[in-house]
């Protein structure tokens, strides 16, 4: 199972894949051109580790609270991806995790099973 982690929530676009056995990720500027580009870096960073969209199982998307923009234009791609693909999506906020300590990012989906974040639940905290 390929996990797909997304957020867009601070001064950094961070994208990571999770596998069964590795683990990528990247980082890009936060801006509103990369904000309209949101889908060419996803593709781009699946495609630079020989994944597709069609590899992903699940997808990890931070609903803030953070840039409105990006917020909003990620949740829209996540909903778009599982209308397209039927990829079920996690809406998580750091905030969910409350008495975690050191929380990284390889770590959100047992988080979210853990504190039971419901799938394709959207409620963005601007």
């Amino acid at each position: 199972m390929n996990k797909l982690i997304i957020d867009v929530t601070g001064d950094k676009i961070f994208l990571m894949i999770i596998t069964d056995n590795d683990i990528y990720n990247i980082t890009k500027d936060n801006t509103k051109i990369n904000f309209e580009k949101l889908t060419i870096i996803i593709n781009d960073f699946l495609y630079a580790y020989k994944f597709n969209l069609k590899d992903i199982s699940r997808i990890y998307l931070n609903k803030g609270p953070g840039s409105f923009a990006g917020i909003r234009n990620s949740l829209s791609i996540v909903k778009a991806f599982n209308l397209t693909n039927k990829i079920d999506y996690y809406c998580y906020s750091i905030e969910d995790f409350k008495g975690e300590k050191d929380i990284k990012y390889e770590n959100i989906p047992d988080l979210c099973e853990k504190f039971k974040i419901e799938k394709n639940l959207i409620n963005p905290i601007y």
